[in-house]
């Protein structure tokens, strides 16, 4: 029998990428989809060849029909409390009701398992869901991908194309941080929701670099090495961020407030993969760090 694999979160970046990698391997693709959704990203991806079912997650019995007949649910929902927490925990009571044996949560980000609560609010909340989804009969397997490559073009601090800088914090310039693209993430993952054996625990990078690697990289891609600026100790920046944080709470309300960014830097310098399961599934092709310089 066809595999049909659910995906909540369909119109985003990584859930459309995961629809179509599985339309791809001829997977059936159901994409649960809220009334209010993006028309012309909900066209796209019937254009795909992907199902579409408008489903009210605050239905009970609409989550529960999605759920019916699938064999894993795909999870690349984004968002705060009400989304993470309360609406993954709907779809989860859905797929459990419905007999649904595989779900793989958003948590495409840092291994939070290394991190200790409070340094991380968007990782916090994903171990809230965990909690909770590990107590219910259903297999879990998360994907833990590092910090997705794309945010290497935004002019953050460990690589400031601007001041031609990149940043580091004490004994650190050394450490290895994981990267992977969108389309390596939504690829591996796709491979995973179709895989029954599939572990708790998946752990990709498409390149593991440095401060230090960064430095060759900067002055091959862009012609001029970048320098190397040591930004204190790792203690000193989780005390500004905590600083920044008190005195900003309406950020508590934002997805990517300042402080959360900075708590994310905080997490690549904090938590890193000491082996890859990049080779589980055949044919997949990654992303290298210059090529997502470039």
């Amino acid at each position: 029998m066809k595999n049909i694999i659910l995906v909540a979160g369909a119109t985003g970046s990584l859930g459309e990428k995961i629809c179509r990698e599985l339309h791809q391997r001829g997977a059936g693709v159901r994409a649960v989809i809220r009334p209010e959704s993006d028309p012309e990203k909900v066209s796209a991806l019937k254009e795909a060849g992907i199902e579409i079912l408008v489903t009210d997650f605050n239905n009970p019995s609409q989550l529960e029909t999605a759920c019916s007949d699938v064999s894993c649910v795909v999870s690349a929902l984004a968002g705060l409390q009400e989304t993470i927490v309360e609406a993954q925990d709907q779809l989860l009571d859905a797929a459990v009701k419905a007999g649904v044996p595989r779900f793989i949560p958003s948590d495409f980000c840092t291994d939070y398992t290394q991190l200790p609560e409070g340094c991380n609010r968007n990782f916090d909340l994903r171990k809230t869901f965990t909690g909770l989804a590990e107590k219910r009969p259903i297999r879990l397997t998360s994907v833990f991908n590092g910090a997705f490559s794309y945010v290497l073009r935004f002019g953050i601090p460990i690589l400031n194309t601007k001041e031609q800088s990149i940043a580091y914090y004490h004994g650190k310039e050394n450490w290895k941080i994981d990267f992977t693209s969108l389309e390596d993430t939504a690829a591996f993952t796709a491979a995973a929701a179709l895989d029954d054996d599939a572990p708790r625990y998946l752990r990709i990078a498409g390149f593991s670099v440095s401060p230090e690697d960064l430095v060759g990289l900067s002055e091959k891609v862009f012609g001029t090495p970048f320098q190397l600026q040591n930004q204190g100790s790792m203690e000193q920046f989780l005390d500004t961020i905590q600083k920044v944080r008190k005195s900003n709470p309406e950020g508590e309300q934002e997805l990517y407030p300042a402080w959360q960014q900075m708590q994310y830097l905080y997490s690549m310098f904090a938590a890193h993969h000491h082996e890859t399961d990049n080779g589980r599934y055949t044919g997949l092709t990654w992303q290298t760090a210059e090529e997502a310089l470039r």
